[in-house]
Order: structure tokens, then sequence, then C-alpha cells
């Protein structure tokens, strides 16, 4: 592995704990197989990527399925399928820089796969396969919680799904808080070209919205509340064994 990407996987995840070579193999395309010029590489990214798609799909449906708690199965569905759809994770991947650390073959680095959504939808895919395989879940929840649940375009992935004013009922009630609260704190412009300025106050979280039509300011209003109360809440961590809290 070339030192570059070794420190840049220890500045991403921290110690690779012995196993660099699985790292490797997570930025592996499958151009390299068979490339007689990288014959010591003998195993591309596939299988890994398939494991951390199974990874990555198990830890945004909880996450949806402990905020969205009224949401029906449909409209989760929905919303995951966004998430990790090979246009957002790409996002996703570019964001943290994987691109520059994928090992290709001589004629996928010619037609420019580094920046392949797919390839790097792959790549990202395949790196949470190999946290999960090396650290356990946990570390694979630190992982998609920072750099996906966190990352700035999440709030935009979900919003695109979800009526926030109906999200924010959802979150009242699944936190047994008083129901969320609109005032309009502002109104600008002649009778008939009205701006309304809504603030929404829920839990000791607010926010606020901007528009033409108060249902419209409410809903930006609900929207950036909701974008706080999701950066405020990282993923629950798995439960510990009880067999491993015990002292022996």
């Amino acid at each position: 592995m070339p030192p570059e990407t070794l420190a840049y996987l220890q500045t991403l995840i921290g110690s690779l704990d012995g196993n660099a070579r699985l790292y490797q193999t997570a930025l592996t395309h499958r151009s390299v197989i068979g490339n007689t010029a990288l014959s010591h590489h003998n195993e591309s990214n596939q299988r890994l990527e398939f494991l951390g798609d199974a990874v990555l799909g198990l830890l945004i449906s909880h996450f949806l399925f402990q905020n969205f708690p009224a949401s029906a199965e449909g409209d989760l569905s929905k919303t995951r399928a966004k998430i990790v759809n090979s246009k957002s994770l790409a996002c996703f991947a570019r964001s943290i820089g994987l691109g520059e650390h994928l090992l290709l073959g001589e004629s996928a680095a010619h037609y420019n796969i580094r920046d392949s959504e797919s390839a790097l939808a792959d790549a990202f895919e395949s790196l949470i396969g190999a946290i999960y395989l090396d650290k356990g879940l946990d570390a694979a929840y630190g992982f998609v919680d920072k750099h996906i649940i966190h990352h700035q375009s999440f709030s935009a992935i979900v919003a695109s799904e979800q009526n926030y004013k109906s999200c924010l009922i959802e979150y009242s009630q699944a936190h047994h808080v008083a129901a969320p609260v609109y005032t309009v704190i502002a109104e600008h412009g002649a009778e008939h070209d009205k701006e309304f300025t809504v603030e929404v106050s829920c839990n000791n979280i607010k926010g606020c919205g901007t528009a033409r039509r108060k249902k419209d300011a409410e809903q930006l209003a609900a929207k950036e509340a909701m974008e706080r109360i999701i950066a405020l809440q990282p993923l629950p961590h798995e439960p510990k064994d009880e067999e491993n809290s015990t002292t022996t």
C-alpha cells in the first residue's frame, strides 16, 4: 500500500490493527485483476462492497426507524434508497477524498474511473465492509454517523422524501414532549405581495423559515428544526455483550 494511502486511512479511521491488506482490498477496483503490472493484487473490492452494502443498509434503516417512528415502511424504504444510492454515496466518498486513493488498472485510470460515480460508491461501501470486519459494528456506526448522517447534504436527501411538519410531530410524540408551536414573527411587503417569517419551537429546538405563504414558511421552519435535531442525535451504539461487560 502506498505510504500516502496508509496515512490517509489512519487519519480517516484510526489504527488499522495489522489489517492494512483488508483496507487495500477495499480500495482495489476490479480493473486491477488480471493486470500483469499489478499481479500481486488478486482480489478486488467487489466482495467487500457486497458486505458493506448490507451493513450500511442496516445502519441507515436503524437510524430512520429510530428517528421517524410514525413513518410508514414504504416511506422509510424510499428515504433509505435515496441515501444509499450511487449518486449519494459518491458524494459522501468525494467529501473524504476517497477517489484519490483508489487502486486502478491502467485502462480504468485512463478513462478517469477515479471520479466515476459507481466506482466511488462501491469503494465507499467496501470501506464500510472493511471497517465492520476489522473493528465491528460499533465502529461502522461511528463512520456512518460522521460521514453520512452528519454530512451537509444528508438533511437535504432526507427532506426530499419527508414532510417536515409531520416529522416534527413524530419527533414530539416519540420523545413525549409538547407538540411543535408555530409563530409568525415577521411580515414584510405590501398586502398583495407579503412574505412571512415563521418560527417553530419543539423541545427547546427552534427553526425559522420565510416564504410568501404561511404554510410554506412553516415547512421551512420545521425543516431547519429537524436538521438541528438530526445533527444532535448520533446513531445509538450497539448493546454490549453481557459476557464482555463482566470482569473475569
